[in-house]
């Protein structure tokens, strides 16, 4: 077959057919490289530790917890402690802020924030049963063993003190 037969869109120069080839290649490097391209990890990885927050029933959407769970946050993604918080849902009292703390006690957290007056007097009837937990109470409180009370109204040492709570959680855990 001469070239003169072929379609005017077939390369018949050398140099066309190279053009072409080279430019073929570079697309399906292109395609492979994108459809063997791994994908970014979708979520944390966590470490094995977690910090809670106990709260009224406004939760962490009003102060002084609002702060507090924000910093907990910020904390979380330098440390890769996991946070959560929990609602005392019902009547404000010790008591029932008391079964509420019981399952964070129970369940695993490593240190607990206590922010309310019903929420720190059930910290500070049932720390000293838990000595293995560190617990941290916001805006009042009786400091001991195990209990560190920290003011509200310091934010930036508030966020340190959350902040090296949470590494010393990710030191332990690591």
């Amino acid at each position: 077959m001469s070239t003169k037969q072929l379609p005017r869109w077939i390369p018949t120069s050398r140099r066309s057919v190279l053009v072409t080839a080279g430019v073929g290649v570079a697309v399906v490097a292109g395609l492979l490289t994108w459809a063997l391209w791994p994908e970014p990890p979708r979520q944390r990885e966590y470490l094995d530790a977690t910090a809670c927050l106990l709260t009224d029933e406004q939760g962490v959407t009003a102060d002084p917890a609002r702060p507090v769970w924000k910093a907990m946050q910020a904390a979380s993604v330098k440390s890769l402690v996991r946070v959560q918080n929990l609602q005392v849902m019902g009547p404000q009292t010790a008591e029932n802020a008391a079964a509420h703390l019981a399952s964070m006690t129970g369940g695993g957290c490593g240190a607990i924030l206590a922010v309310g007056p019903a929420q720190i007097e059930a910290v500070t009837r049932t720390a000293g049963g838990h000595r293995d937990i560190r617990f941290l109470t916001v805006g009042g409180g009786t400091a001991a063993d195990n209990i560190q009370v920290l003011d509200a109204g310091a934010p930036e040492a508030l966020q340190e003190t959350i902040q090296e709570r949470l590494d010393t959680l990710a030191d332990d855990a690591g």
